[in-house]
């Protein structure tokens, strides 16, 4: 039996901020749900192990796209199932030619355990769903520490793993940039409506 430990810290912004853009055709204005960091962090040179091929993979979207990364775990009973199920349904509401221009990529803060089975979960819920892992763990603390994201793997009395994990969502651009990060729970369509207007930013 796996027990969950949670806890919560404030996400460790240096600055926060709402960000209002002009909306395309019109004098409405769009704003993110998500936090923006100022400045955004740069996480273009960071590179982690796909673990399918195992390449090295730059936590970078493509050109023209959005890279949507979560830090989380398997075993994970709430915070992570929730997470890519909230995310591949907003992803559904888009549409096709915009959904297609974000990938989605989940790093293992319990690779102990994931390497083998991360893969499978991720395409559980994104058919081109990018599994990263390492069982370095000087590597995974540098991949985490810009984007905020904290974690703690630890065996109890009892010989049960224990996890706590923040449980932000963040997406990066095609330059590495972090451009937006969730809290948990934010809704669905805020979720859609971020995307929708990052990805339209590209073209603005």
């Amino acid at each position: 039996m796996t027990r969950r430990m949670t806890f919560r810290r404030p996400l460790a912004l240096a600055a926060t901020s709402v960000v209002v853009l002009a909306a395309c055709g019109g004098d409405e204005e769009a704003t993110l749900t998500g936090y923006q960091r100022d400045p955004a962090p740069d996480v273009s040179e960071i590179t982690l192990p796909d673990i399918e091929t195992g390449d090295e993979v730059a936590l970078r979207a493509d050109e023209g796209e959005l890279l949507a990364i979560y830090f989380g775990y398997t075993h994970c009973p709430d915070f992570c199932p929730t997470t890519m199920s909230d995310l591949r349904l907003a992803l559904r509401r888009m549409d096709e030619d915009e959904a297609d221009r974000v990938d989605v990529a989940m790093v293992t803060v319990d690779p102990d355990r994931d390497l083998e089975i991360l893969p499978e979960y991720v395409g559980g819920f994104f058919e081109d769903g990018i599994a990263l892992g390492t069982t370095d763990a000087a590597a995974l603390a540098t991949a985490a520490a810009p984007f905020g994201a904290t974690y703690n793997v630890q065996t109890n009395d009892e010989g049960e793993i224990e996890v706590a994990h923040s449980t932000a969502l963040y997406v990066v651009d095609d330059e590495g940039k972090l451009v937006l990060t969730w809290q948990f729970g934010v809704e669905i369509d805020e979720l859609k409506n971020d995307l929708e207007i990052l990805l339209d930013g590209y073209s603005a």
